[in-house]
């Protein structure tokens, strides 16, 4: 089903099999990491999220059709990956993750890419994920840009122009800023609402999946 994959990483592609994710939001960012790791063999994924599907969602996020609107993101997401591979463990959780229930995340994942969009989660993951040595890829804001070609992967300390990122790293202490997260360079478009431009997110789930497939397949 993955020849091709394994043409490019060989035996390797059994780690892919094997590894154990977890993707927190699977919206505009997220839904393209997870259709990225679906199609690279990956096996075994745990997605959260409490949302539903809303016509807001139509212009960035590859779960979302006419025909599934008001249904749970979740739901649809493990659908549409059971129809790419049927072989592949979906698990979903259908609540909204907060400081209460966080420890969710502490479950063998080799993995914990964060795709939400709550400021206070982000930090709280950030924190929790360090101080309990766990793998975490944070993303950033994807909003209000159009120029994907931006989009990079570095530590948190080394983010500018990016209002989230800012936010975020003035409010953690310094020993919190190497995570490492996805975040774009662009200048802010607008400012005061968020206007969202597809390429921007599908580019920056593609980024997140492949960084995670990679740090993977060094292991």
């Amino acid at each position: 089903m993955f020849n091709r994959v394994e043409l490019l990483i060989g035996e390797k592609i059994k780690k892919l099999n094997q590894a154990n994710i977890l993707i927190i939001g699977i919206g505009g960012v997220g839904g393209y990491v997870f259709e990225c790791l679906i199609r690279s063999g990956i096996n075994n994924i745990t997605i959260i999220d409490f949302d539903k599907i809303e016509l807001s969602n139509l212009n960035r996020q590859i779960i979302t059709t006419i025909d599934n609107l008001g249904l749970e993101k979740v739901e649809i997401a493990k659908k549409r990956a059971l129809k790419i591979n049927p072989k592949c463990q979906i698990k979903t959780i259908n609540e909204a993750l907060n400081k209460e229930n966080i420890e969710i995340v502490k479950n063998n994942y080799d993995y914990i890419i964060d795709a939400c969009d709550d400021v206070k989660l982000k930090i709280a993951l950030i924190k929790y994920c360090q101080d309990n040595k766990l793998n975490l890829i944070s993303c950033m804001g994807t909003a209000n840009k159009m120029e994907p070609e931006k989009l990079m992967i570095t530590t948190l300390a080394k983010t500018y122009n990016d209002p989230l990122a800012k936010k975020i790293r003035t409010t953690l202490p310094k020993k919190y800023l190497n995570t490492k997260v996805l975040w774009s360079s662009e200048v802010p478009i607008i400012k005061g609402c968020l206007g969202t431009f597809c390429a921007v997110p599908m580019v920056a789930g593609a980024m997140i999946g492949q960084y995670v497939i990679n740090e993977i397949l060094k292991k």
